[in-house]
């Protein structure tokens, strides 16, 4: 029987490889965390860091502990607004995105 890779093994390497895939991934990212699904969010989040960043540099960057950072990215962490700000800015910095908001009509 043949082995297969673990699904975040292979979301990593497509990531390093991507740089499209990681700035996707990004967006769903930060869509998945404003609709109300943070677990998925930070998930995604968590991948981009271990891909790109790494926890060390992101710690550096943020001025947060490289501890507390894997807490907050956890499926069930809980970041404060200020922290996933923070976080947020700095993968969008590493990525090379400039996030913008766009306001679309209701209804």
């Amino acid at each position: 029987m043949a082995l297969t890779r673990d699904y975040r093994e292979t979301v990593v390497a497509r990531i390093k490889r991507d740089p499209e895939f990681a700035r996707g991934l990004y967006a769903e990212a930060i869509s998945a965390i404003l609709e109300g699904e943070t677990g998925e969010g930070l998930s995604m989040l968590r991948d981009l860091v271990h891909a790109e960043i790494t926890f060390k540099e992101l710690a550096r960057q943020t001025g947060l502990g490289e501890k507390t950072l894997h807490r907050m990215l956890n499926r069930n962490g809980n970041p404060t607004a200020r922290n996933l700000g923070v976080i947020v800015k700095s993968i969008a910095e590493d990525l090379g995105i400039k996030p913008r908001v766009e306001v679309a009509e209701c209804c």
